[in-house]
């Protein structure tokens, strides 16, 4: 038997195969093989069509079942992961009344913010662990206020993942850790965010019902059933957005826990049972995947960084250099520290954990007569690694513990580089894992049967490549970063 895994994002659907009681992965199909569109009408807008993450969730899952053999009639499981922040709207009947205002759409950053005035930091810190900001509960109040007729047909809210759900069972329902995504969640009275609905006006029946992140959340029906080829009565056994999601994929689930990725934008994200949120302005915080009501707190702390792997790839693109292997060999020549360069990797718009502060790219104390291409591609990596290593210093007078980071094998992590500068200024070990989040979600469908153990031992036997451990010689890596930490003081002192 099989479980599927489905990971809903904004450029393309993910599908995975697993093997249910080993947990091996079969295969990942792509849908579609380009990038899907997005709709912005206005500048700062962004909106998908729910219809076509549905259509091509079907059309992936025909592909998955011929190129892998595999009848439908054997997937025993299903597990979702999706993008956050995205608001669906329906009616009674089931249909979109809108195209879903989408993660990465600021239309409701105005919203968000004045909530935060008017309901005052300490309400906001202690029910909320967040300010509303341009989450989903914000972008229902800029439809009620913007589009009057829409709210007024509005039977219930979504995100992303729980319309994938609804499209294949007919039910509609949520979990508390997507709530708590949408600051609709109040973790001092642990239920729902009223003290947010009533602030905004919002009706309480929008929300759908709550369901346990790992349980028989609903069924696969008729209708679900024809159209995507999963036979009737297949459980929805787990639904998570997709960083939680990569941190259950990571096996991060405990306190000291934490999953990173370095793609064109990089994430930190550690688990807690610290409720501090003084830096909320920095990080967000939300309720872990094993988050339960009425028990110690799993909190995840999430930071993320847009100056990460695109300025590696702006300088592969701008450099005379043929691949990212080749900018590795040539900064592999260099040492510790760039002779001195230090480079400010914040060129992908204003950073949060900066609060948001546009400082831009800058590269510091470059010499033209000493320093080369290989000075540049280290100190870009080593800047990168900095950032990293700085946003965890806010995680970490936030109240987080580190005992280990878990990545993904892409391209910053594969680095030595990058990985020994954060390993060693962390100290402490980065375990790399060749995973995805798909195959996370597809495990995860397991996981309502309570066997966290033989879910961690899945991904050790099957997806562990390598640990990266703090050096020895660590305060050269002190030092370059103390240099890079004072450059970009001297930058934030002065805007």
């Amino acid at each position: 038997m099989y479980h599927l895994g489905l990971d809903i994002g904004s450029s393309s659907i993910k599908i995975a195969l697993v093997n249910a009681s080993t947990g091996k992965s079969i295969g990942v199909v792509t849908e579609p093989e380009t990038e899907m569109s997005m709709e912005a009408i206005k500048n700062g807008w962004a909106e998908q069509d729910p219809n076509d993450w549905w259509k091509y969730a079907c059309s992936g899952l025909k592909k998955l079942s011929l190129k892998y053999n595999v009848s439908t009639k054997d997937i025993s499981g299903i597990g979702i992961s999706y993008q956050m922040h995205g608001l669906v709207l329906i009616d009674k009947e089931g249909n979109p009344l809108r195209k879903s205002i989408i993660w990465c759409d600021s239309r409701a950053v105005g919203i968000g913010q004045n909530a935060f005035e008017n309901l005052g930091q300490d309400t906001c810190n202690e029910h909320l662990l967040n300010s509303p900001a341009n989450f989903t509960a914000s972008k229902l109040k800029w439809v009620k206020e913007n589009e009057p007729e829409i709210y007024s047909k509005v039977y219930k809210m979504m995100l992303p993942g729980d319309y994938i759900a609804y499209k294949l069972s007919g039910v509609v329902n949520t979990t508390v850790s997507g709530l708590s995504e949408g600051i609709l969640w109040d973790f001092k009275t642990d239920d729902i965010a009223d003290v947010l609905l009533n602030h905004y006006a919002l009706e309480k029946h929008m929300i759908p019902d709550i369901v346990d992140t790992f349980s028989v959340q609903s069924k696969v029906d008729e209708k679900g059933s024809q159209e995507s080829g999963i036979a009737v009565g297949t459980p929805i056994l787990y639904r998570a957005g997709d960083q939680p999601n990569n941190a259950l994929t990571l096996n991060v689930f405990n306190p000291g826990e934490v999953a990173a990725t370095g793609g064109t934008s990089g994430v930190v994200y550690a688990v807690t049972d610290n409720l501090s949120v003084k830096h909320s302005a920095q990080v967000n915080n939300f309720a872990h995947v094993n988050y339960s009501p009425g028990k110690p707190p799993k909190i995840g702390k999430l930071l993320c960084i847009n100056g990460a792997g695109i300025q590696y790839r702006w300088l592969l693109n701008n450099l005379d250099v043929a691949s990212y292997d080749e900018m590795n060999t040539l900064a592999n020549k260099v040492p510790v520290g760039s002779d001195g360069i230090a480079l400010i990797p914040f060129g992908n718009g204003a950073e949060r954990m900066l609060k948001n502060q546009e400082v831009g790219t800058r590269i510091v104390n470059l010499n033209l007569n000493n320093h080369g291409k290989g000075h540049l591609c280290r100190a870009a990596l080593e800047g990168i690694a900095f950032s990293f290593v700085y946003g965890m210093e806010i995680m970490i007078s936030d109240g987080i513990k580190v005992n280990v980071m878990r990545a993904g094998n892409d391209n910053l992590f594969r680095s030595e580089i990058f990985s020994n500068t954060v390993a060693t200024l962390i100290g402490y070990d980065i375990e790399i894992y060749n995973t995805t989040g798909a195959i996370g979600a597809a495990r995860a469908a397991n996981l309502h049967k309570g066997d966290f153990e033989a879910y961690g031992k899945a991904i050790l036997e099957n997806d562990y490549v390598m640990t990266f451990s703090p050096k020895k010689n660590i305060k050269a890596y002190q030092d370059a970063y103390k240099n890079w930490k004072k450059e970009l003081e001297l930058i934030l002192n002065n805007k």
